[in-house]
């Protein structure tokens, strides 16, 4: 007999959650027909939010750099709809730190809400700009995942 074993159900994650809050505005084209924000969008706000902060944080070279990172996987539950023209704050933690990969977290909130509105993960790889094979995390990246875990 088979039996399939079920993971327990996602739940909305509160602000505790997360180590680090971004804003991202919402824009008008981001609302579907049926009057919120489309679900293709959220994955992109997980690429601003992670990306922007490795940016501002001076370890995420996106022009030059000669490791970059690519997305291996991506999943995102949602709980509340967000629709323009909220605010939505990106909470960000790092649950896994490997020798060349990272599992990022991502909280969306609506502005002043405890619960997110949506919450997943993505994991990028580094790897040679070039090469496009995997290459372990850069010393000075490595520091600043840490302050995300």
């Amino acid at each position: 007999m088979n039996t399939v074993t079920r993971s327990p159900r996602p739940s909305a994650q509160p602000r505790g959650h997360y180590r680090v809050f971004r804003p991202i505005g919402t824009r008008w084209s981001d609302n579907d027909v049926y009057g919120h924000v489309n679900n293709v969008v959220y994955y992109s706000w997980f690429d601003t939010a992670v990306n922007a902060f490795l940016i501002e944080q001076g370890v995420l070279d996106i022009h030059a750099g000669s490791v970059i990172g690519l997305v291996i996987e991506t999943q995102c539950n949602y709980f509340a709809p967000l629709a323009f023209p909220q605010t939505v704050q990106a909470g960000l933690r790092v649950s896994h730190l490997g020798t060349s990969s990272v599992r990022y977290e991502v909280g969306l909130f609506a502005e002043g809400e405890e619960f997110c509105a949506a919450c997943g993960h993505f994991v990028h790889v580094y790897v040679g700009r070039d090469s496009r094979r995997p290459l372990p995390l850069p010393d000075s990246l490595k520091s600043v995942l840490e302050t995300l875990r």
